[in-house]
């Protein structure tokens, strides 16, 4: 049986004193303790990166409404579709090239590059004044923020194998937590002026941009994380002519094996591994799990807009006519689950289970779920509400379990050198299906509103009026 006690990478004759990436293995090989600081770094950036993605969804349909696009009511959803795409459209575009250039020049420099991006593009998308800049913004921001893909490498390169699910848990846990959080910063602070009119004129500059507040807010909190980013140690063994000599030197005295092989910028993995890997469309086991990580994905992207579209929708059009507010309470409730669910409750059901149980556990449970919500907008009150809470948070309970499985298990099918360029091609594929999540799932909501009488397939009334 394997020992995963041992280094993933082996030594081979010495480190280079001079590379971050050789202090990372030699800590590695030395200590079977947990990099704590290095995780909370990680999980500040990967929540850096998540916030901006979904925290538009709560005010989008009185965006577009406020850009006067869409001739009908019905037809809101429709346009807002094609904004939440537009992110996943571009990072869908880049993901590949992202993982390529970080399995070639290094994680921080992406990870930096990320972090900065969304500190531009996401305040631009507040003070966007039409529906064509809104899209240009977020298609730019999804192009240009390159961090998840590296994140996922960096967060498995950090720590022992042992401690590879706690490193996946806390990327997929920060993601989650930001997939929700996100929408809650939106849903309390978008209209500023109208919620909090003895803090915010009309007359001031979010009074003027109602949507403005929440992308500042999350734009300030990366660049927090893109400061953060700079102390963050390189992974990727990157090996130049000066470094190799001096060290190679030292090493000669320590174990006379020793030998550099390449006196120009080098990869460990032209170090220390002699054998050719398979290339990764051949890797079954990734190429598998990335197939049904992409379907998830999908089909949590399209919930996630559908859920406060359908919330903030009118009672008429089968919502529940709640404000921005209380969506945004909705999802707070549900991210403080599941952020008690990652970080006390996952490693210890993912170790007695095992990742690939606790994916197909977490799909079926959600089947019947979700076919529950529209009998939910038949209640009121205080039983629709904690309904309702209950139900979302054990729905992002159990997408967040499966998230992280097929993390662990994507990240355990590739060597390190590979890493990169592997998280890439899932997140290029997840992205491509994330794109066609909002905007199938605006579509078939504004499609479904606008099917209220029909006999055949009727609209999203139909449970409450039966």
């Amino acid at each position: 049986m394997e020992d995963k006690s041992e280094p993933l990478i082996k030594k081979r004759g010495g480190y280079h004193e001079s590379c971050e990436a050789c202090t990372i293995e030699k800590f590695k090989e030395s200590s079977n303790g947990i990099p704590f600081k290095l995780f909370s770094f990680v999980w500040i950036i990967t929540l850096a990166a998540a916030l901006p993605i979904s925290s538009l969804f709560p005010f989008l349909y009185f965006m577009i409404k406020d850009f006067h696009i869409a001739k009908r009511e019905e037809d809101i959803s429709f346009y807002a579709g094609y904004v939440g795409s537009a992110f996943m459209l571009g990072r869908a575009l880049t993901s590949l090239l992202w993982g390529k250039v970080a399995d070639k020049y290094g994680r921080r420099p992406i990870i930096m590059i990320g972090t900065f991006t969304v500190v531009i593009f996401n305040t631009l998308f507040g003070l966007s004044v039409n529906f064509w800049m809104a899209i240009s913004t977020r298609f730019l921001l999804g192009s240009l923020c390159g961090i998840l893909g590296p994140m996922r490498a960096y967060a498995s390169e950090i720590c022992r194998e042992e401690h590879q699910a706690l490193g996946m848990s806390v990327v997929g846990t920060s993601w989650g937590i930001g997939l929700v959080i996100g929408p809650a910063v939106g849903g309390f602070l978008a209209q500023p002026a109208e919620k909090y009119p003895h803090i915010f004129s009309a007359e001031s500059l979010f009074g003027r941009f109602p949507y403005f507040l929440p992308c500042l807010v999350i734009s300030l909190f990366a660049l927090v994380a893109f400061i953060i980013s700079y102390w963050l140690p390189e992974t990727l063994h990157i090996h130049t002519e000066e470094n190799i000599g001096r060290d190679s030197t030292q090493a000669s005295l320590e174990d006379n094996s020793y030998e550099p092989t390449r006196t120009h910028k080098t990869e460990v993995s032209e170090l220390k591994f002699s054998t050719p890997h398979r290339s990764l469309l051949r890797n079954w086991p990734l190429m598998s799990a990335i197939m049904v990580y992409c379907i998830f994905q999908l089909h949590d992207m399209a919930y996630s807009e559908i859920f406060s579209l359908w919330a903030l929708s009118p009672r008429k059009l089968g919502g529940l006519s709640f404000t921005t507010a209380d969506v945004g309470e909705v999802l707070s409730i549900t991210g403080f689950g599941m952020l008690f669910f990652q970080l006390f409750l996952y490693t210890w059901v993912e170790r007695i289970l095992g990742s690939v149980t606790v994916s197909r556990i977490g799909a079926v449970i959600s089947i019947p779920l979700l076919t529950s919500y529209p009998f939910i907008a038949k209640l009121s009150g205080s039983i629709l509400f904690l309904v309702l809470n209950c139900a979302s948070m054990v729905k992002n309970i159990l997408s967040i379990a499966i998230t992280t499985g097929l993390l662990v298990i994507q990240n355990r099918a590739v060597p390190q050198e590979q890493r990169g360029a592997a998280n890439g091609i899932s997140m290029s594929a997840m992205s491509l299906f994330k794109a066609i999540g909002p905007a199938a799932g605006g579509s078939l909501l504004s499609w479904a509103q606008s099917r209220q009488e029909n006999d055949f397939l009727p609209g999203v009334t139909w449970f409450s009026s039966h």
